[in-house]
This record gives structure tokens, sequence and C-alpha cells, in this order.
């Protein structure tokens, strides 16, 4: 939306994944992410230089008789969610058909039953 009303180009690279407003709309907090984790820092000071442009079209589009302070945030939770999926990852090789982890698995289960038996 905003995207044709920016003339950074870097600014540009950011993708907005959630805007949090305050309940009196004086204040948004934009989270962004970039495909690039390494332009994060430098897409964030480039929305900076942009805010009062992307302000002044969001109050032509907006019938708000204020517009709202722009903060802009690194998004991580696709990192995060990524991390996740790794360790999960590594919980199921079963699942993935890798006949070590299998084997391994079944040892493990054979041990806790012996245990349990006991």
């Amino acid at each position: 939306m905003l995207g044709n009303h920016i003339k950074n180009e870097t600014a540009k690279m950011a993708i907005i994944t959630d805007v949090d407003c305050s309940r009196d709309l004086e204040r948004a907090k934009v989270y962004f992410t970039t495909l690039d984790p390494s332009d994060r820092e430098r897409v964030g000071e480039a929305l900076l230089g942009a805010a009062g442009a992307m302000r002044s079209h969001l109050g032509k589009l907006l019938a708000l008789r204020q517009v709202p302070s722009l903060s802009f945030h690194i998004d991580s939770s696709a990192d995060y969610g990524q991390s996740i999926d790794l360790i999960l990852d590594s919980l199921r090789p079963v699942a993935d058909g890798n006949e070590d982890a299998q084997e391994q698995a079944g040892e493990e289960e054979q041990s806790c039953s012996k245990q349990v038996g006991e």
C-alpha cells in the first residue's frame, strides 16, 4: 500500500508483519522483517527516515483527527519459529525415515521398557 509512495529503495525492502496501535491511536508500533536478516538494521533506519512521508500518506488515506506516530521494530518471530521447527525436526527423526535414528529410537524404547519392568 505504501510501497508506491516511498522513494527510499531500502525502506521498500521491509515486509510489514504487524502493526500495534495504542488505544488513543497516537502511536503505532510497526513490526517488520526482511528477506535477508543482515538487512534489518539498515532497513529499520530507512523506515525511520521515511516515517514522515508514510504518516503524510496515511493522513490522506485515513479519516483520523490525528495520524499515529510510527515506531519501527524488527519482528523476529519468523526466526523464533524457525528455531522451534529445527528443534521439532531433531525430535522427529523416525518420521523422516532416517534408519539410523529409527534404530536408535527403538533401542531407547527397549531400554526404557526394561527399566520400567525391572
